[in-house]
């Protein structure tokens, strides 16, 4: 038999329906609650299950489930009155059950707003009624900016400087709901359709942003008193690096930021000659996916030796196949063993693009997914780091 517990259950499952049932005007009551009506063997217990749901219901409570009965002749028990049928049969009672009078009330008035000052969005609000209610409180300010890009398309602004009356953070705050929103408000002439995520929502929908940047070292003294005013350390945008041009040979890519400055540091040595160094800043190695002047420099990744370090590797290999890992191998591993920590889960079995060394690393690492093991780049010594770019700038020279 069903207990109140799982009356108000299946009440719960049915309130997204009965939401969307407002928007069309269909009337969904009364609604009957499906249950088992399998009578319990143990009378006892079958009399106590009815009484609770009797004390429960309309008849008693006025308001909730309607409670309707059917007459049986049992074999130990003689004739009894079973529940036949349990239902709402009204809107009021089954609001007052799971108490949703207030949200439906304002669920009502949020509809209206929206439907009188954005009409293209009923089949969003139809389809997603629960998002309704989440951003109850904010269908002023949304509504208002989705009208002003209905009103001005591609503003060129950026994000705080739109003449819209909202929280300064409003806009960056709720980027996931007016992407949805502005999608279907604005023309596909209006959008620039080739980006799709909430977090190109300025390029999407035509607004300014912050370039991201990257920073390089210059480690020849040569570039950059010939070609840099001396500079050696630079930070610029990911537009102007895809676009310089600084001669060189080599290119050390580093993941770790604190590494990179200690680095970069310490190898401002005489043989450094017709090379920079560039902080990576883990995934960020996307910013130098356009870069086509690296193309044909000899570039070099020291990253952790982790499941990310390795993705990352993969990563930039994509974009210039022939770039190489520098101590990420297993005698980097195996010789910092007592410094190695506690990695991170990755949803990838294999990846692309790195030698069967690396593969096999890779796997080593990852180990069940759950105890895996990372050497971060900080735990290696000074003095090993250059013994081992020593060697990559001797083999050169050996040729």
């Amino acid at each position: 038999m069903i207990t109140v517990i799982d009356i108000k259950k299946k009440a719960e499952s049915f309130y997204p329906e009965y939401l969307k049932a407002i928007i069309s005007g269909e009337n969904v009551f009364p609604k009957i609650v499906r249950s088992d009506k399998t009578i319990s063997k143990d009378f006892i217990e079958s009399g106590r299950q009815k009484a609770e749901l009797i004390d429960q219901s309309k008849d008693r409570k006025g308001f909730g489930f309607t409670i309707s009965y059917r007459t049986i002749n049992t074999k130990r028990h003689s004739i009894q009155d079973v529940i036949d049928e349990i239902s709402f049969q009204t809107e009021t009672d089954f609001l007052k059950f799971i108490r949703k009078e207030s949200e439906v009330a304002t669920f009502r008035k949020s509809i209206s707003v929206i439907l009188s000052r954005l009409p293209e969005l009923s089949e969003w609000i139809k389809r997603y009624p629960l998002k309704v209610i989440e951003y109850t409180d904010k269908w002023q300010e949304l509504i208002d900016v989705c009208q002003y890009f209905k009103c001005n398309p591609k503003p060129s602004l950026y994000v705080r400087e739109l003449p819209v009356k909202v929280h300064s953070k409003f806009i960056e705050n709720n980027r996931g709901v007016l992407l949805e929103l502005l999608n279907i408000v604005l023309t596909s002439e209006n959008i620039n359709e080739e980006f799709t995520s909430a977090k190109d929502f300025e390029k999407r929908f035509g607004l300014k942003f912050n370039l991201g940047q990257v920073r390089i070292r210059i480690l020849d003294k040569s570039i950059s008193d010939k070609h840099l005013a001396g500079l050696t350390d630079i930070t610029v945008t990911e537009e102007e690096f895809c676009n310089l041009q600084i001669p060189c040979k080599k290119v050390f890519v580093l993941e770790n930021k604190t590494t990179f400055s200690n680095l970069m540091n310490f190898l401002t040595l005489p043989h450094m000659e017709n090379t920079i160094g560039i902080f990576g800043g883990g995934f960020a190695v996307g910013k130098l996916k356009n870069a086509l002047w690296l193309s044909d420099k000899e570039i070099f990744y020291w990253g952790d030796i982790d499941t990310h370090g390795l993705k990352i590797l993969s990563q930039i290999r994509g974009y210039f196949p022939t770039t190489k890992s520098i101590m990420m191998d297993f005698e980097t591993l195996n010789n910092f063993k007592l410094d190695w920590d506690k990695g991170e889960p990755i949803s990838e079995y294999t990846l692309p693009n790195l030698t069967s060394e690396e593969q096999q690393l890779f796997q080593f690492v990852r180990a069940d997914n759950i105890s895996t093991i990372r050497l971060e780049q900080e735990k290696i010594n000074h003095r090993y780091v250059l013994e081992k770019v020593a060697k990559i700038f001797e083999s050169t020279k050996a040729l």
